[in-house]
């Protein structure tokens, strides 16, 4: 931590097709290696397949809504109190909780079998359409997420 105050967080640009940071937040995340414009690729040709699947809403729009099913709203965080370390439930932040959802869509979209999906974007558009329908993985890990907060609720007075 700098001894001089905060660092000011730095904005992301708006992406240039949508005019969302949040879109650029996920197309940063899936970058490997710089490679950034294959990712941008990428991930417009998924939005592209989930705006076949909801035509009447903005591609963004449906998006944010699978990204919401995805949010964690709950965490454990351990906490070692006399000797002993503790999970202790916690409620996520609002920016944490995006990127967790982000950082889980993207995780699971790779762990997709490639017999099934040909490309990432194939994979991608697979795991926003389960997140809309409160199904795949990406959903599973939250709900994990949410259980083991629930089965540590004795250890909520340790919250810090």
């Amino acid at each position: 931590m700098p001894r001089s105050g905060r660092i000011k967080k730095r904005l992301l640009e708006p992406d240039p097709i949508y005019g969302n940071r949040l879109v650029t937040r996920i197309i940063n995340r899936m970058m490997l290696d710089g490679k950034k414009d294959i990712a941008t690729k990428q991930f417009y040709k998924a939005l592209d397949i989930l705006a076949q699947v909801d035509k009447e809403s903005e591609p963004v729009d449906v998006l944010r809504r699978a990204l919401d099913n995805i949010k964690p709203v709950m965490e454990v965080r351990s906490r070692r109190i006399g000797g002993a370390a503790y999970q202790v439930p916690m409620p996520v932040k609002g920016d944490r909780r995006e990127t967790l959802a982000i950082r889980w869509l993207i995780t699971c979209a790779r762990k997709r079998p490639n017999s099934q999906f040909h490309t990432f974007a194939e994979k991608l558009a697979a795991e926003l359409k389960d997140a809309l329908n409160h199904e795949g993985e990406a959903v599973k890990k939250r709900d994990i997420t949410h259980k083991a907060a629930e089965a540590n609720k004795a250890f909520a007075h340790f919250r810090w």
